[in-house]
């Protein structure tokens, strides 16, 4: 018998909403997490109706509470491995040796934002380095803004921050702009500085602009900048779960894989995926999960009784 009915791995937005669902339809529930969640750098989050402007932090440790107020298990640690066993329940083995067994599996291990290799980018990112305008644009309203290229639709992105700020600079780095983008830009009022970007100026632990390779400094107080998102999925892919062209894992509305009894949500499959969407989506695959065991429990009970009257 699996320790386990659902074993969670990551302890975001998504992977504890599913773990208290999943807590309070009894199930047996433990939530693995290593406790370096992808927004730590962010002093707030937005967009959460009624948490709106709570640290991330914040939010996780009402969840972690609520999620063990309702008999789940918090894990600390990092799956360094995982495979399916004899009675195809799932093995975990974490990083300090300990094993896990489960009879379903739910990934929830989102995804790792990888910048443009720019001097000053990585340290500043979540402060005032930022990807979502969504997320952090309203607190940046109305300021000289940057946005930077070197990654995939950049242009696009310095259109969609225009709406915070009338005074935004895209820098294509290395980048070529085309003249119809270039039109575009313009008829926005969208400033363009040509040139790869040497680093971002810092004064007294703030931003304060961006230098260009010649020497120009454009004073900027925030960068908007659209990283490469790359999933954690090495579990997933380890138990065999199909992936598409580009590396995210083919999951169905409610997080099915293509492997049986494993599970994802949140940005490990879906990297557009707000707090308040991961928490959504975490929502949505425990219940659809739930259903699948109560589908096995059904055909266990029948076996049983069968057995019982065969007896």
């Amino acid at each position: 018998m699996s320790e386990y009915d659902v074993v969670v791995i990551g302890g975001g937005a998504a992977g504890l909403s599913a773990a208290l669902v999943l807590s309070r339809a009894r199930r047996r529930v433990a939530v693995v997490d290593a406790g370096q969640p992808r927004n730590a750098p962010a002093a707030h989050m937005h967009g959460f109706l009624s948490r709106d402007g709570l640290p991330p932090a914040g939010l996780l440790a009402i969840g972690r509470e609520e999620v063990q107020g309702y008999g789940g298990h918090l894990v600390h640690g990092t799956v360094a491995g995982a495979v399916r066993g004899p009675d195809s329940e799932f093995e975990l083995r974490l990083t300090n040796g300990s094993v896990l067994t489960a009879r379903h599996l739910l990934v929830a291990t989102g995804l790792r934002d990888v910048l443009p290799d720019i001097p000053g980018l990585r340290e500043r990112f979540g402060r005032d380095v930022l990807h979502c305008p969504y997320c952090h644009g309203y607190e940046v309203r109305d300021q000289p803004i940057a946005v930077l290229g070197g990654t995939a639709e950049a242009v696009e992105h310095a259109q969609l921050v225009r709406q915070w700020s009338a005074d935004v600079h895209l820098f294509p780095h290395s980048d070529a702009l085309t003249a119809d983008q270039r039109a575009q830009l313009a008829a926005r009022a969208i400033e363009v500085a040509d040139g790869r970007v040497a680093r971002l100026v810092v004064d007294d632990d703030r931003l304060t602009g961006v230098q260009l390779d010649g020497g120009r400094v454009v004073p900027r107080t925030a960068v908007f900048v659209r990283p490469e998102f790359v999933p954690n999925n090495d579990v997933l892919v380890a138990l065999g779960a199909a992936t598409d062209d580009r590396g995210w894992v083919v999951a169905d509305p409610v997080g099915r894989t293509t492997v049986a009894g494993l599970w994802v949500a949140g940005n490990v499959a879906n990297p557009r995926a707000q707090v308040i969407t991961a928490a959504g989506e975490g929502s949505a695959a425990a219940i659809a999960l739930n259903a699948d065991l109560v589908a096995d429990d059904v055909a266990a009970a029948v076996r049983h009784h069968h057995v019982h009257q065969a007896g």
